[in-house]
């Protein structure tokens, strides 16, 4: 039975017209994310943000410590990351499934909803946008990489094949290398997806204020005010 996932909620400030669901990293919370809602909230008063919280789970690359995640890591490196925890992946798709259905049963259209992450949550947020039988509005990956990127091509579901994505990655990222990144957008580019990708100079395994208006400026194109 997919386990249902807990998540930080920031309401829309008015009328719910659109939901934006953004995963967080390796370790992390839906917490650590919640400055991005507080942040744009004012500009998206009609925004209500779901910010979920990935379950415990032993981390290969800690030592089998356990710590939220969405799926199991080796290491870091181009071999590590080939050797993909799919499994993990799988069940942690079907509970993000899970919320954006709720979303829909409560009455937001499918092309309302935009699906975004960081890092592990930005594998996620890629894996959910590129599979997702629903028609979202779009999908925003930062400091990233494609998952099950030799299969992406015949897992993808028709209904996103437009669907456009907005990649982001700081050139001096070491944990999750640009290149990763860089190449994740070429490959997506390759199949035939509409892929904008944005590299910041001097940015490590981060956010900064250019990248915050660069998804500000996505959200904006994609969930307009209605």
């Amino acid at each position: 039975m997919t386990s249902a996932l807990t998540s930080v909620v920031v309401g829309a400030k008015a009328k719910h017209t659109a939901t934006v669901l953004f995963f967080h990293g390796l370790g992390d919370s839906g917490h650590g994310w919640s400055f991005l809602a507080d942040e744009l909230s004012g500009l998206f008063p009609y925004v209500k943000w779901v910010l979920p919280n990935a379950p415990a789970k032993p981390i290969t690359l800690n030592a089998g410590f356990q710590m939220p995640a969405w799926f199991d890591l080796t290491g870091l490196d181009k071999s590590s990351l080939k050797d993909e925890d799919q499994k993990g992946m799988l069940e942690s798709l079907a509970s993000v499934n899970q919320l954006i259905r709720q979303e829909v049963d409560n009455g937001i259209p499918a092309d309302r909803i935009l699906v975004g992450g960081f890092s592990q949550g930005g594998v996620m947020s890629l894996l959910t946008g590129l599979t997702s039988e629903y028609k979202l509005s779009g999908i925003i990956g930062c400091s990233c990489w494609l998952a099950m990127a030799d299969k992406m091509k015949m897992m993808g579901s028709d209904a996103n094949k437009k669907t456009p994505i907005l990649m982001c990655h700081g050139d001096m990222d070491s944990v999750v290398q640009y290149q990763f990144g860089e190449e994740s957008a070429e490959r997506l580019q390759q199949y035939g997806y509409d892929v904008t990708f944005k590299k910041y100079r001097g940015l490590a395994h981060s956010a900064n204020p250019e990248e915050i208006q660069d998804i500000a400026k996505f959200i904006k194109d994609r969930l307009p005010s209605q």
